[in-house]
Protein backbone atom coordinates (compact mmCIF):
# COMPACT_ATOMS: atom_id res chain seq x y z
CA UNK A 1 0.00 0.00 0.00
CA UNK A 2 1.36 3.23 -0.80
CA UNK A 3 1.21 5.96 1.66
CA UNK A 4 -1.38 8.36 1.34
CA UNK A 5 -2.78 7.03 -2.27
CA UNK A 6 -5.92 7.58 -3.40
CA UNK A 7 -6.34 10.34 -0.71
CA UNK A 8 -7.38 12.93 -3.76
CA UNK A 9 -10.60 10.62 -4.78
CA UNK A 10 -11.65 10.29 -1.34
CA UNK A 11 -12.01 13.55 -0.58
CA UNK A 12 -13.22 14.94 -4.18
CA UNK A 13 -16.26 12.11 -2.83
CA UNK A 14 -16.96 13.77 0.36
CA UNK A 15 -16.91 17.22 -1.10
CA UNK A 16 -19.59 16.31 -3.40
CA UNK A 17 -21.94 14.54 -0.70
CA UNK A 18 -21.40 17.34 1.44
CA UNK A 19 -22.74 19.72 -1.22
CA UNK A 20 -25.77 17.53 -1.58
CA UNK A 21 -26.56 17.38 1.75
CA UNK A 22 -25.83 21.27 1.88
CA UNK A 23 -28.99 20.98 -1.39
CA UNK A 24 -31.36 19.23 0.61
CA UNK A 25 -31.09 21.37 3.76
CA UNK A 26 -31.48 24.85 1.97
CA UNK A 27 -34.62 22.92 0.73
CA UNK A 28 -36.19 21.85 4.03
CA UNK A 29 -35.64 25.32 5.06
CA UNK A 30 -37.24 27.07 2.14
CA UNK A 31 -40.62 24.66 3.18
CA UNK A 32 -40.44 24.88 6.93
CA UNK A 33 -40.77 28.85 6.07
CA UNK A 34 -43.54 28.61 4.10
CA UNK A 35 -42.03 29.82 0.96
CA UNK A 36 -43.95 26.89 -0.81
CA UNK A 37 -47.06 27.64 0.77
CA UNK A 38 -50.03 28.17 -2.39
CA UNK A 39 -48.39 25.82 -4.74
CA UNK A 40 -49.13 22.41 -5.25
CA UNK A 41 -46.47 21.08 -2.55
CA UNK A 42 -47.73 18.84 -0.53
CA UNK A 43 -45.15 20.05 2.48
CA UNK A 44 -45.72 17.15 4.65
CA UNK A 45 -44.56 14.55 2.36
CA UNK A 46 -41.28 16.36 0.77
CA UNK A 47 -39.80 17.07 4.06
CA UNK A 48 -40.49 13.43 4.79
CA UNK A 49 -38.71 12.79 1.47
CA UNK A 50 -35.98 15.40 2.25
CA UNK A 51 -35.43 13.67 5.42
CA UNK A 52 -35.23 9.99 3.97
CA UNK A 53 -32.97 11.50 1.07
CA UNK A 54 -30.55 12.99 3.94
CA UNK A 55 -30.39 9.66 5.57
CA UNK A 56 -29.29 8.32 2.16
CA UNK A 57 -26.46 10.89 1.95
CA UNK A 58 -25.46 10.61 5.56
CA UNK A 59 -25.12 6.55 4.72
CA UNK A 60 -22.69 7.47 2.00
CA UNK A 61 -21.05 9.93 4.06
CA UNK A 62 -20.36 7.50 6.81
CA UNK A 63 -18.87 4.84 4.43
CA UNK A 64 -16.95 7.47 2.81
CA UNK A 65 -15.86 8.82 6.13
CA UNK A 66 -14.89 5.28 7.29
CA UNK A 67 -12.89 4.98 4.19
CA UNK A 68 -10.97 8.21 5.10
CA UNK A 69 -10.37 6.68 8.80
CA UNK A 70 -9.20 3.48 7.36
CA UNK A 71 -6.44 4.93 4.96
CA UNK A 72 -5.04 6.75 7.56
CA UNK A 73 -5.00 3.87 10.48
CA UNK A 74 -2.86 1.55 8.09
CA UNK A 75 -1.00 4.51 6.74
CA UNK A 76 -0.19 5.97 10.12
CA UNK A 77 1.26 2.43 11.28
CA UNK A 78 3.15 2.06 7.68
CA UNK A 79 4.82 5.58 8.54
CA UNK A 80 5.84 4.46 12.04
CA UNK A 81 7.52 1.74 10.45
CA UNK A 82 8.85 3.87 7.86
CA UNK A 83 10.51 6.01 10.32
CA UNK A 84 12.74 3.16 11.52
CA UNK A 85 16.34 2.41 10.04
CA UNK A 86 16.03 -0.30 7.33
CA UNK A 87 17.83 -2.69 9.24
CA UNK A 88 15.98 -2.05 12.93
CA UNK A 89 15.50 -5.37 14.65
CA UNK A 90 12.40 -6.97 14.86
CA UNK A 91 11.29 -6.21 18.25
CA UNK A 92 12.21 -1.88 17.69
CA UNK A 93 9.75 -2.31 14.43
CA UNK A 94 7.03 -4.36 17.41
CA UNK A 95 7.32 -2.07 19.82
CA UNK A 96 6.53 0.84 17.40
CA UNK A 97 3.32 -0.60 15.94
CA UNK A 98 2.83 -0.96 20.01
CA UNK A 99 3.14 2.66 20.32
CA UNK A 100 1.28 3.50 17.26
CA UNK A 101 -1.81 1.14 17.77
CA UNK A 102 -1.94 2.90 21.39
CA UNK A 103 -1.46 6.56 20.25
CA UNK A 104 -4.16 5.49 17.29
CA UNK A 105 -6.53 4.14 20.56
CA UNK A 106 -5.84 7.71 22.49
CA UNK A 107 -7.19 9.93 19.76
CA UNK A 108 -10.47 7.88 18.83
CA UNK A 109 -10.62 7.04 22.60
CA UNK A 110 -10.82 3.17 22.49
CA UNK A 111 -9.41 0.73 24.05
CA UNK A 112 -5.71 -0.72 22.74
CA UNK A 113 -7.68 -4.13 21.90
CA UNK A 114 -10.48 -2.14 19.73
CA UNK A 115 -7.86 -0.38 18.01
CA UNK A 116 -5.56 -3.08 17.47
CA UNK A 117 -8.33 -4.54 15.45
CA UNK A 118 -9.28 -1.57 13.87
CA UNK A 119 -5.58 -1.33 11.65
CA UNK A 120 -5.60 -4.89 11.41
CA UNK A 121 -8.95 -4.54 9.40
CA UNK A 122 -7.66 -1.18 8.47
CA UNK A 123 -4.67 -2.65 6.61
CA UNK A 124 -6.91 -5.91 4.77
CA UNK A 125 -9.47 -3.45 3.59
CA UNK A 126 -6.86 -1.25 1.75
CA UNK A 127 -4.99 -3.93 0.54
CA UNK A 128 -8.13 -5.19 -1.68
CA UNK A 129 -8.57 -1.57 -4.10
CA UNK A 130 -12.53 -2.96 -4.70
CA UNK A 131 -13.65 -3.64 -1.30
CA UNK A 132 -11.58 -0.36 -0.68
CA UNK A 133 -13.50 1.70 -3.43
CA UNK A 134 -16.54 0.58 -2.57
CA UNK A 135 -16.57 1.95 0.67
CA UNK A 136 -14.75 5.40 -0.16
CA UNK A 137 -17.62 6.05 -2.73
CA UNK A 138 -20.52 5.29 -0.04
CA UNK A 139 -21.40 2.28 -1.49
CA UNK A 140 -21.52 0.16 1.79
CA UNK A 141 -20.88 0.36 4.94
CA UNK A 142 -17.68 0.03 7.41
CA UNK A 143 -19.45 -2.94 8.63
CA UNK A 144 -19.15 -3.95 5.21
CA UNK A 145 -15.80 -3.75 4.57
CA UNK A 146 -15.39 -5.36 8.34
CA UNK A 147 -16.95 -8.73 7.34
CA UNK A 148 -15.39 -8.66 3.82
CA UNK A 149 -11.52 -8.57 6.15
CA UNK A 150 -12.87 -10.87 8.58
CA UNK A 151 -13.49 -13.61 6.25
CA UNK A 152 -10.88 -13.39 4.28
CA UNK A 153 -8.47 -12.98 7.04
CA UNK A 154 -7.46 -16.74 7.14
CA UNK A 155 -7.38 -17.49 3.51
CA UNK A 156 -4.09 -16.64 0.97
CA UNK A 157 -3.88 -13.98 -1.22
CA UNK A 158 -5.04 -15.95 -4.54
CA UNK A 159 -8.46 -16.63 -2.07
CA UNK A 160 -8.75 -13.50 -0.86
CA UNK A 161 -8.82 -11.83 -4.14
CA UNK A 162 -11.37 -14.37 -5.59
CA UNK A 163 -13.50 -13.92 -2.99
CA UNK A 164 -13.40 -9.65 -3.75
CA UNK A 165 -13.88 -10.62 -7.39
CA UNK A 166 -16.89 -12.67 -7.09
CA UNK A 167 -18.73 -9.92 -4.54
CA UNK A 168 -17.67 -6.58 -6.32
CA UNK A 169 -16.39 -7.53 -9.90
CA UNK A 170 -19.51 -8.05 -12.07
CA UNK A 171 -16.98 -8.93 -14.58
CA UNK A 172 -15.85 -11.87 -12.89
CA UNK A 173 -16.65 -15.49 -14.52
CA UNK A 174 -19.34 -15.77 -11.76
CA UNK A 175 -19.61 -12.54 -10.28
CA UNK A 176 -22.26 -12.62 -7.22
CA UNK A 177 -26.12 -12.67 -7.51
CA UNK A 178 -28.74 -10.59 -6.57
CA UNK A 179 -28.27 -7.60 -3.88
CA UNK A 180 -25.09 -5.76 -4.40
CA UNK A 181 -23.34 -6.03 -1.11
CA UNK A 182 -24.22 -2.74 0.64
CA UNK A 183 -27.82 -3.35 -0.58
CA UNK A 184 -27.82 -6.31 2.03
CA UNK A 185 -28.19 -6.17 5.66
CA UNK A 186 -24.39 -6.91 7.04
CA UNK A 187 -25.76 -9.94 8.57
CA UNK A 188 -27.13 -11.56 5.54
CA UNK A 189 -24.09 -10.09 3.75
CA UNK A 190 -21.82 -12.20 6.18
CA UNK A 191 -24.03 -15.31 5.52
CA UNK A 192 -23.46 -15.11 1.47
CA UNK A 193 -19.62 -14.35 2.08
CA UNK A 194 -19.18 -17.25 4.65
CA UNK A 195 -21.21 -19.76 2.35
CA UNK A 196 -18.73 -18.84 -0.52
CA UNK A 197 -15.76 -18.92 1.39
CA UNK A 198 -16.59 -22.47 2.82
CA UNK A 199 -17.99 -23.72 -0.50
CA UNK A 200 -14.00 -22.26 -1.98
CA UNK A 201 -11.74 -22.39 0.89
CA UNK A 202 -8.30 -24.34 -0.45
CA UNK A 203 -8.77 -26.09 3.14
CA UNK A 204 -11.13 -28.86 4.42
CA UNK A 205 -13.67 -27.39 6.60
CA UNK A 206 -12.30 -30.71 8.94
CA UNK A 207 -8.86 -28.97 8.98
CA UNK A 208 -10.07 -25.32 9.83
CA UNK A 209 -12.39 -27.06 12.78
CA UNK A 210 -9.14 -28.97 14.25
CA UNK A 211 -7.29 -25.45 13.98
CA UNK A 212 -10.09 -23.76 15.10
CA UNK A 213 -10.19 -25.48 18.44
CA UNK A 214 -7.26 -24.57 19.51
CA UNK A 215 -8.72 -20.94 20.42
CA UNK A 216 -12.04 -22.10 22.27
CA UNK A 217 -12.27 -19.72 25.14
CA UNK A 218 -14.87 -18.18 27.77
CA UNK A 219 -15.34 -14.78 27.94
CA UNK A 220 -16.49 -12.48 30.53
CA UNK A 221 -18.34 -8.94 30.10
CA UNK A 222 -19.19 -6.87 33.23
CA UNK A 223 -22.97 -5.46 33.33
CA UNK A 224 -24.82 -3.04 34.99
CA UNK A 225 -27.60 -3.74 37.59
CA UNK A 226 -24.86 -6.15 39.12
CA UNK A 227 -25.50 -8.38 36.37
CA UNK A 228 -22.57 -9.72 33.96
CA UNK A 229 -22.03 -11.90 30.65
CA UNK A 230 -20.07 -15.29 30.35
CA UNK A 231 -19.69 -16.84 27.19
CA UNK A 232 -18.32 -19.87 25.53
CA UNK A 233 -16.60 -19.81 22.15
CA UNK A 234 -16.63 -24.13 21.81
CA UNK A 235 -16.73 -26.33 18.63
CA UNK A 236 -20.37 -25.99 17.58
CA UNK A 237 -21.08 -29.67 18.69
CA UNK A 238 -20.17 -29.36 22.25
CA UNK A 239 -22.43 -25.99 22.30
CA UNK A 240 -25.54 -27.05 21.21
CA UNK A 241 -25.47 -30.32 23.39
CA UNK A 242 -24.11 -28.22 26.40
CA UNK A 243 -27.64 -25.70 24.95
CA UNK A 244 -29.83 -28.86 24.14
CA UNK A 245 -29.54 -30.39 27.33
CA UNK A 246 -29.34 -27.26 29.62
CA UNK A 247 -32.96 -26.96 27.98
CA UNK A 248 -34.17 -30.03 28.58
CA UNK A 249 -32.89 -29.92 32.33
CA UNK A 250 -35.26 -26.78 33.00
CA UNK A 251 -38.27 -27.81 31.09
CA UNK A 252 -37.83 -30.99 33.52
CA UNK A 253 -38.13 -28.85 36.09
CA UNK A 254 -40.68 -26.73 35.29
CA UNK A 255 -44.19 -27.29 36.76
CA UNK A 256 -47.08 -26.27 39.13
CA UNK A 257 -44.36 -25.39 41.95
CA UNK A 258 -41.52 -23.79 39.90
CA UNK A 259 -41.87 -19.77 38.94
CA UNK A 260 -38.93 -19.41 37.42
CA UNK A 261 -39.21 -19.29 33.25
CA UNK A 262 -37.48 -21.18 30.76
CA UNK A 263 -34.94 -18.12 30.08
CA UNK A 264 -34.53 -18.02 33.82
CA UNK A 265 -33.82 -21.46 34.53
CA UNK A 266 -31.21 -22.04 31.84
CA UNK A 267 -28.43 -19.79 33.86
CA UNK A 268 -29.64 -21.10 37.11
CA UNK A 269 -29.06 -24.51 35.91
CA UNK A 270 -25.64 -23.58 33.88
CA UNK A 271 -24.67 -21.61 37.36
CA UNK A 272 -24.93 -24.50 39.37
CA UNK A 273 -23.40 -27.30 37.26
CA UNK A 274 -20.01 -25.42 36.95
CA UNK A 275 -19.83 -23.73 40.52
CA UNK A 276 -20.40 -27.54 41.43
CA UNK A 277 -23.77 -27.60 43.43
CA UNK A 278 -25.67 -29.83 40.69
CA UNK A 279 -24.23 -33.81 40.88
CA UNK A 280 -25.63 -35.92 37.66
CA UNK A 281 -26.39 -39.46 38.93
CA UNK A 282 -26.18 -42.62 36.30
CA UNK A 283 -27.62 -41.73 33.42
CA UNK A 284 -30.90 -43.48 32.48
CA UNK A 285 -32.01 -43.42 35.87
CA UNK A 286 -35.96 -43.43 36.35
CA UNK A 287 -38.82 -41.69 37.23
CA UNK A 288 -37.49 -38.81 36.31
CA UNK A 289 -38.21 -36.02 33.31
CA UNK A 290 -36.27 -36.10 30.67
CA UNK A 291 -32.87 -34.11 30.83
CA UNK A 292 -32.80 -34.42 34.69
CA UNK A 293 -31.58 -37.29 35.23
CA UNK A 294 -30.71 -37.77 39.01
CA UNK A 295 -29.99 -34.27 38.78
CA UNK A 296 -29.91 -32.82 42.97
CA UNK A 297 -29.19 -29.07 43.50
CA UNK A 298 -30.30 -27.80 40.52
CA UNK A 299 -30.74 -24.12 40.55
CA UNK A 300 -29.69 -23.64 43.57
CA UNK A 301 -25.95 -20.87 42.72
CA UNK A 302 -23.65 -21.55 45.65
CA UNK A 303 -21.61 -18.62 47.20
CA UNK A 304 -19.05 -17.84 44.20
CA UNK A 305 -15.73 -18.90 45.55
CA UNK A 306 -12.70 -16.16 43.85
CA UNK A 307 -9.87 -14.50 45.00
CA UNK A 308 -11.21 -11.10 44.95
CA UNK A 309 -11.68 -7.32 46.83
CA UNK A 310 -15.24 -6.49 47.92
CA UNK A 311 -15.07 -2.69 48.62
CA UNK A 312 -18.05 -2.24 51.29
CA UNK A 313 -19.35 1.34 52.62
CA UNK A 314 -19.50 0.41 56.43
CA UNK A 315 -22.97 1.29 57.01
CA UNK A 316 -23.83 -0.67 54.42
CA UNK A 317 -22.24 -3.76 55.49
CA UNK A 318 -24.38 -3.16 58.28
CA UNK A 319 -27.57 -3.35 56.50
CA UNK A 320 -28.16 0.66 57.05
CA UNK A 321 -27.55 2.25 53.64
CA UNK A 322 -28.36 0.72 50.21
CA UNK A 323 -25.04 2.01 48.57
CA UNK A 324 -23.66 -0.59 46.24
CA UNK A 325 -20.43 -2.45 47.45
CA UNK A 326 -17.81 -2.79 44.30
CA UNK A 327 -16.18 -5.92 43.01
CA UNK A 328 -13.38 -5.80 41.85
CA UNK A 329 -12.62 -6.36 38.37
CA UNK A 330 -16.37 -6.79 37.95
CA UNK A 331 -17.67 -2.89 39.08
CA UNK A 332 -20.95 -2.28 41.48
CA UNK A 333 -22.64 -4.88 42.83
CA UNK A 334 -25.78 -4.57 45.45
CA UNK A 335 -25.06 -4.08 49.25
CA UNK A 336 -27.28 -7.21 49.37
CA UNK A 337 -25.05 -9.05 47.39
CA UNK A 338 -21.90 -7.63 49.23
CA UNK A 339 -23.84 -8.75 52.66
CA UNK A 340 -24.26 -12.32 51.90
CA UNK A 341 -20.75 -12.94 50.56
CA UNK A 342 -19.46 -11.62 53.86
CA UNK A 343 -22.38 -13.79 55.52
CA UNK A 344 -21.95 -17.52 53.15
CA UNK A 345 -18.17 -16.76 54.37
CA UNK A 346 -17.21 -17.04 50.31
CA UNK A 347 -13.66 -18.46 50.18
CA UNK A 348 -10.77 -16.49 49.35
CA UNK A 349 -13.00 -12.83 50.20
CA UNK A 350 -11.16 -10.35 51.02
CA UNK A 351 -13.65 -7.83 52.56
CA UNK A 352 -12.51 -3.77 52.37
CA UNK A 353 -14.49 -1.81 54.75
CA UNK A 354 -14.72 2.26 53.35
CA UNK A 355 -14.30 5.20 55.92
CA UNK A 356 -17.93 6.94 55.43
CA UNK A 357 -16.32 10.14 56.14
CA UNK A 358 -14.20 10.55 53.14
CA UNK A 359 -14.22 7.57 51.42
CA UNK A 360 -10.75 6.11 52.13
CA UNK A 361 -10.10 2.49 52.23
CA UNK A 362 -10.47 2.00 56.24
CA UNK A 363 -9.32 -2.02 56.59
CA UNK A 364 -8.72 -4.95 54.49
CA UNK A 365 -9.50 -8.59 55.71
CA UNK A 366 -6.35 -10.30 55.54
CA UNK A 367 -5.47 -13.95 56.63
CA UNK A 368 -1.88 -14.03 57.63
CA UNK A 369 -0.32 -11.88 54.67
CA UNK A 370 2.48 -9.21 55.25
CA UNK A 371 3.08 -5.90 54.28
CA UNK A 372 4.01 -6.23 50.75
CA UNK A 373 1.10 -8.51 49.89
CA UNK A 374 -0.63 -5.85 51.76
CA UNK A 375 0.87 -2.91 49.43
CA UNK A 376 -0.05 -4.88 46.30
CA UNK A 377 -3.63 -5.34 47.29
CA UNK A 378 -3.67 -1.28 48.38
CA UNK A 379 -2.41 -0.59 44.55
CA UNK A 380 -5.14 -3.11 43.26
CA UNK A 381 -7.83 -1.73 45.08
CA UNK A 382 -6.49 2.20 44.03
CA UNK A 383 -6.30 1.25 40.05
CA UNK A 384 -9.16 -1.40 39.69
CA UNK A 385 -7.38 -2.06 35.94
CA UNK A 386 -4.38 -1.74 34.41
CA UNK A 387 -3.47 2.33 34.43
CA UNK A 388 -2.57 2.54 30.68
CA UNK A 389 -4.82 4.82 28.84
CA UNK A 390 -7.75 2.91 27.48
CA UNK A 391 -6.21 -0.36 28.74
CA UNK A 392 -9.28 -2.28 30.18
CA UNK A 393 -7.74 -5.72 32.01
CA UNK A 394 -8.97 -6.04 35.41
CA UNK A 395 -7.31 -9.43 35.52
CA UNK A 396 -5.00 -10.59 38.77
CA UNK A 397 -2.45 -10.93 36.45
CA UNK A 398 -1.66 -6.77 36.33
CA UNK A 399 1.79 -5.90 37.70
CA UNK A 400 2.64 -3.60 40.25
CA UNK A 401 5.32 -1.84 39.00
CA UNK A 402 7.77 1.27 39.92
CA UNK A 403 6.85 3.95 37.98
CA UNK A 404 10.38 5.50 38.35
CA UNK A 405 12.57 2.51 38.31
CA UNK A 406 13.94 1.68 41.61
CA UNK A 407 17.77 2.28 40.42
CA UNK A 408 16.83 5.73 38.90
CA UNK A 409 15.97 6.67 42.31
CA UNK A 410 12.29 5.35 42.55
CA UNK A 411 10.68 4.86 46.09
CA UNK A 412 8.49 2.01 47.01
CA UNK A 413 5.02 3.86 47.71
CA UNK A 414 1.71 4.81 46.43
CA UNK A 415 2.96 7.91 44.82
CA UNK A 416 5.43 5.32 43.03
CA UNK A 417 3.57 2.28 42.39
CA UNK A 418 0.70 1.52 39.22
CA UNK A 419 -0.75 -1.61 38.43
CA UNK A 420 -0.09 -2.29 34.50
CA UNK A 421 -1.12 -5.36 32.44
CA UNK A 422 2.24 -7.04 31.44
CA UNK A 423 1.47 -5.82 27.58
CA UNK A 424 1.67 -2.04 28.90
CA UNK A 425 4.37 -3.37 31.34
CA UNK A 426 6.40 -4.25 28.39
CA UNK A 427 5.52 -1.15 26.59
CA UNK A 428 6.60 1.18 29.03
CA UNK A 429 10.16 -0.25 29.45
CA UNK A 430 10.54 -0.07 24.95
CA UNK A 431 8.49 3.26 24.30
CA UNK A 432 8.72 6.84 25.40
CA UNK A 433 5.09 6.40 27.38
CA UNK A 434 5.26 8.47 30.57
CA UNK A 435 3.52 7.82 33.69
CA UNK A 436 2.77 10.75 36.20
CA UNK A 437 3.01 10.07 39.66
CA UNK A 438 0.28 8.87 41.75
CA UNK A 439 -1.45 9.15 44.70
CA UNK A 440 -3.01 7.82 47.73
CA UNK A 441 -6.22 7.90 45.88
CA UNK A 442 -5.51 8.38 42.58
CA UNK A 443 -3.34 6.40 39.64
CA UNK A 444 -0.94 8.06 37.30
CA UNK A 445 -1.47 9.59 34.27
CA UNK A 446 0.25 9.41 31.25
CA UNK A 447 2.22 11.15 27.88
CA UNK A 448 2.63 9.44 24.84
CA UNK A 449 5.56 9.83 22.61
CA UNK A 450 3.79 12.30 20.54
CA UNK A 451 3.35 14.99 23.99
CA UNK A 452 -0.37 14.19 24.37
CA UNK A 453 -1.92 13.89 28.15
CA UNK A 454 -4.11 11.56 29.16
CA UNK A 455 -5.65 11.98 32.51
CA UNK A 456 -5.84 9.01 34.83
CA UNK A 457 -9.26 8.06 34.29
CA UNK A 458 -10.50 7.21 38.01
CA UNK A 459 -11.42 9.95 40.54
CA UNK A 460 -10.75 10.26 43.94
CA UNK A 461 -13.51 8.13 46.17
CA UNK A 462 -16.96 10.06 47.01
CA UNK A 463 -17.39 10.01 50.80
CA UNK A 464 -20.40 7.39 51.93
CA UNK A 465 -23.39 8.22 53.67
CA UNK A 466 -23.70 8.66 56.94
CA UNK A 467 -26.43 8.38 58.88
CA UNK A 468 -25.84 8.70 62.54
CA UNK A 469 -29.21 8.81 64.11
CA UNK A 470 -29.64 4.99 63.01
CA UNK A 471 -26.19 3.75 64.27
CA UNK A 472 -26.92 0.58 65.96
CA UNK A 473 -25.57 0.06 69.68
CA UNK A 474 -25.18 -3.74 71.34
CA UNK A 475 -27.67 -5.96 70.50
CA UNK A 476 -29.27 -3.69 67.49
CA UNK A 477 -26.70 -5.58 65.28
CA UNK A 478 -27.46 -7.11 62.52
CA UNK A 479 -28.47 -10.75 63.54
CA UNK A 480 -26.15 -12.18 60.60
CA UNK A 481 -23.27 -10.11 61.61
CA UNK A 482 -23.40 -10.84 64.99
CA UNK A 483 -23.55 -14.36 63.89
CA UNK A 484 -20.81 -13.95 60.95
CA UNK A 485 -18.46 -11.39 62.92
CA UNK A 486 -19.31 -10.80 66.14
CA UNK A 487 -15.63 -9.28 66.71
CA UNK A 488 -16.25 -6.69 64.03
CA UNK A 489 -19.85 -5.10 65.40
CA UNK A 490 -17.36 -4.94 68.75
CA UNK A 491 -14.48 -3.23 66.93
CA UNK A 492 -16.75 -1.23 64.72
CA UNK A 493 -18.94 0.10 67.41
CA UNK A 494 -15.52 1.02 69.76
CA UNK A 495 -13.89 2.11 66.70
CA UNK A 496 -15.80 4.14 64.30
CA UNK A 497 -17.30 6.00 66.94
CA UNK A 498 -14.35 7.36 68.32
CA UNK A 499 -12.47 7.50 65.07
CA UNK A 500 -9.86 11.13 65.29
CA UNK A 501 -10.69 13.18 62.91
CA UNK A 502 -6.70 14.42 62.32
CA UNK A 503 -3.65 12.31 62.44
CA UNK A 504 -2.18 12.49 66.25
CA UNK A 505 0.85 14.94 66.18
CA UNK A 506 3.00 12.48 68.72
CA UNK A 507 6.60 11.60 68.66
CA UNK A 508 5.99 8.30 69.71
CA UNK A 509 4.49 7.81 65.72
CA UNK A 510 6.82 7.30 62.52
CA UNK A 511 5.89 8.39 59.16
CA UNK A 512 7.33 6.06 57.22
CA UNK A 513 7.46 8.35 54.12
CA UNK A 514 9.78 10.15 55.98
CA UNK A 515 12.09 7.24 56.42
CA UNK A 516 15.11 6.57 53.83
CA UNK A 517 15.32 3.19 51.90
CA UNK A 518 18.13 1.72 53.92
CA UNK A 519 16.67 2.87 57.63
CA UNK A 520 16.57 -0.21 59.64
CA UNK A 521 12.99 0.13 61.07
CA UNK A 522 11.98 -0.89 57.44
CA UNK A 523 13.27 -4.08 58.29
CA UNK A 524 11.17 -4.60 61.38
CA UNK A 525 7.84 -2.80 59.72
CA UNK A 526 7.93 -5.79 56.92
CA UNK A 527 8.37 -8.26 59.31
CA UNK A 528 5.54 -7.12 61.41
CA UNK A 529 1.56 -8.52 60.00
CA UNK A 530 -0.54 -5.86 59.31
CA UNK A 531 -3.55 -5.60 60.84
CA UNK A 532 -6.15 -3.09 61.91
CA UNK A 533 -8.86 -4.87 63.30
CA UNK A 534 -9.29 -8.89 64.08
CA UNK A 535 -10.27 -11.31 61.25
CA UNK A 536 -13.83 -12.16 61.96
CA UNK A 537 -15.53 -12.16 58.94
CA UNK A 538 -15.76 -15.72 57.70
CA UNK A 539 -14.26 -17.33 60.67
CA UNK A 540 -17.90 -18.47 62.11
CA UNK A 541 -18.42 -19.56 65.48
Amino acid sequence: MGIGTGGAAVVEGLESSMAAFRRLIQEDTALASGACVGTDVDVLQRRYELRLKRLEVVKRLEGQLAAVKARDVADAVEIQHALLAPDAPVHERTYAEMSAVEEIAGVLTISSAAAGALVEHSRRICSLPLVFEALATGDMSWQHARIVADETESVDWTGAAALVAHFFDPDAPQPARGAAPGELVPSRFRAKVRGWRERHHPESIQKRHAKSTADRRMEYTPDKDGMAWVSLYLPGDTACAIWNRTTATARGLQGPDEERTLTQLRPDIAASLLLGAGQMAGEGSTGTAPGTQGVTGIGKVPAPRADVLVTVPVFALLGLTDEPAVLDGFGPIPASMARKLVADGADSFYRVLVDPRDGAPLEIGRKNYRLTETIKRWIRLRDAKCTFPGCTNRTPDNETDHLTAWKHGGTTGTSNLAQLCPKHHRLKHHSQWTPDPANKNEPPGWTSPTGRHYNPEHPDPEPTHWPPESWPQGSQWPQWLQWAAPALCQCLEASLNNLPQWEPDDDRYVDLNDLPADDPLWAEFLATPFALFPEAIGARP
